[in-house]
């Protein structure tokens, strides 16, 4: 019974690492991505009537996100773009030209006539450029999970979306100030500060396009 025990064990253990073979990437974005609303307290007993001073809002009051809880549309329009180019060049000559005379009578006078000519030169020659084109356009709403003592939102949130075999993860968080957001309760991402983007995905796709483990191994360790 001990060599099936010890089989059973191992074959739980195949079937949970084959579960999570594509788990949920990691991410960057502030946490938490979703926060519920407080629980409003009843300001006065329940009377039966329509209106309840806990729960009313004004009557002319707009629906833009201000609570913890409350969502907010983000509309992402970023686009970046960077250029770098560099050259360098420099040269070096140098040369140094001696030689003994014909005076026999010095001590080294058999090395007379003796000429010596030396010369070096360094050539260098450098150049290199880079260049980056992203643009990320979407919209998602996300949810506010804190509110700043300026009255400045924290907001953060995910989209998933299945598709086929792989999921695609779009994350999103930063800070919003109220007074850009407009009476639809939309905003754009680029008004917001301390803004993280993320769009990631797991399925055979996205692991057929990441390096393996061991061939990561020899790039760090190779010394050239």
């Amino acid at each position: 019974m001990r060599p099936m025990q010890l089989l059973a064990v191992a074959l739980f253990a195949l079937l949970s690492g084959c579960a999570s073979i594509y788990p949920t990437p990691p991410t960057a974005v502030h946490q938490p991505m979703t926060a519920r609303p407080e629980a409003r307290t009843q300001a006065g007993p329940a009377n039966g009537a329509i209106y309840q001073t806990a729960v009313a809002r004004p009557l002319f009051e707009d629906r833009r996100a201000r609570h913890v809880g409350d969502t907010i549309t983000i509309n992402l329009v970023e686009r970046t773009t960077a250029q770098k180019s560099a050259n360098a060049t420099a040269a070096r000559n140098s040369s140094v030209t001696g030689g003994i005379t014909g005076i026999s009578r010095l001590p080294l006078g058999g090395l007379a006539g003796l000429n010596v000519e030396a010369g070096a030169d360094t050539d260098f020659s450098g150049k290199g450029a880079a260049a980056a084109n992203n643009v990320f356009n979407g919209t998602i709403t996300v949810t506010v999970i804190d509110v700043y003592p300026n009255g400045n939102l924290l907001v953060s949130g995910e989209k998933m979306l299945a598709i086929n075999q792989g999921n695609e993860f779009i994350r999103f968080s930063g800070v919003i100030n109220p007074n850009n957001v407009t009476a639809a309760n939309t905003v754009q991402s680029t008004q917001v500060a301390d803004a993280r983007i993320e769009y990631r995905g797991s399925g055979f796709i996205d692991e057929s396009n990441t390096m393996g483990w061991l061939q990561r191994f020899f790039v760090a360790i190779m010394p050239f």
